[in-house]
């Protein structure tokens, strides 16, 4: 990440599994912090499948009905019109197939072979503002774009002025310009271009991030079971950071751009054999 106007005010902390950092015109106190810490814990025993005492470790367990978090419709919605873009290679209930691949709420890394998600995962799963609900249990997973989410939750906590938040990849940046380096899916000492990112978001998602045992990875076609092989790393720019993250997600797979068009989002996106493709609109440098 290259800042381009340094903001007075830094926090660098790790939550939810990685590190998070905060750069802000205005002071983070200790105030700010614990109300961005507790949003952060109120998201993960919400929506985390890695600890036993989340409503989605409850719900894949017994199956049910539960009080809709604040997050539910707007994550489901765009999960929804992940499936449809991507002919169903994004599925919420994707989160036993990771499990079954090693990617469990133990980090076993143990691999137990592809498993599809469920298909008609809509006659499952239903959702609305005042509740969720499984009519048989199964695991959901927000991966596609619950980081970003977030990233856009803690945003609107940092008090008023130009601030960026970056949570491990996925950066929300308001009221200043942030160069952000695009770093190389196969060396990290290493950036396929920079991009300039102004009151919008940038997310990212690659391959070797998350990667285990043979070939395997946390990016699953969820119709197969089987870890995606055509692209090694994507990045996307929208107005926020879910929307950034879920087009991310997407553009793995074919309906991608065609939805990052209707979200307004600009993408880039690397092949596993190193080419390079990107919207029509892009704004990104990228290097030769």
């Amino acid at each position: 990440m290259i800042q381009i106007a340094p903001l007075a005010h830094s926090w660098a902390f790790e939550a939810i599994g990685t590190a998070w950092r905060i750069d802000a015109a205005s002071p983070l106190d200790d105030g700010v912090r614990d109300e961005i810490t507790g949003a952060i814990a109120a998201f993960d025993r919400e929506w985390s499948r890695f600890r036993a005492d989340s409503l989605v470790s409850r719900l894949g367990e017994e199956g049910g009905e539960a009080p809709a978090p604040a997050d539910a419709v707007a994550m489901l919605d765009a999960y929804d019109a992940l499936d449809t873009a991507t002919h169903g290679a994004v599925n919420p209930l994707v989160g036993d197939s990771l499990a079954r691949r090693g990617y469990d709420a133990g980090y076993s890394f143990v691999d137990h072979g592809a498993t599809p998600a469920p298909v008609a995962w809509r006659q499952i799963f239903s959702w609305s503002a005042e509740t969720v609900r499984l009519a048989e249990p199964a695991i959901l997973d927000v991966g596609a774009l619950g980081k970003g989410r977030l990233a856009d939750l803690v945003l609107a906590l940092v008090p008023a002025g130009p601030a960026v938040v970056d949570a491990g990849g996925d950066i929300a940046v308001r009221g200043v310009t942030q160069r952000i380096a695009l770093e190389h899916p196969y060396d990290a000492s290493l950036a396929i271009g920079v991009w300039s990112v102004t009151d919008a978001a940038l997310c990212a998602s690659a391959v070797n991030r998350r990667a285990w045992g043979d070939g395997l990875h946390h990016v699953l076609d969820a119709r197969t079971g089987e870890p995606v092989r055509q692209y090694a790393a994507t990045w996307a720019v929208a107005p926020d950071a879910m929307t950034a993250d879920a087009v991310a997600t997407a553009l793995f797979f074919d309906g991608g751009p065609q939805l990052a068009a209707e979200w307004g989002a600009d993408w880039v996106r690397m092949r596993t054999d190193g080419s390079v493709e990107w919207s029509p609109h892009c704004e990104a440098e990228l290097f030769s």
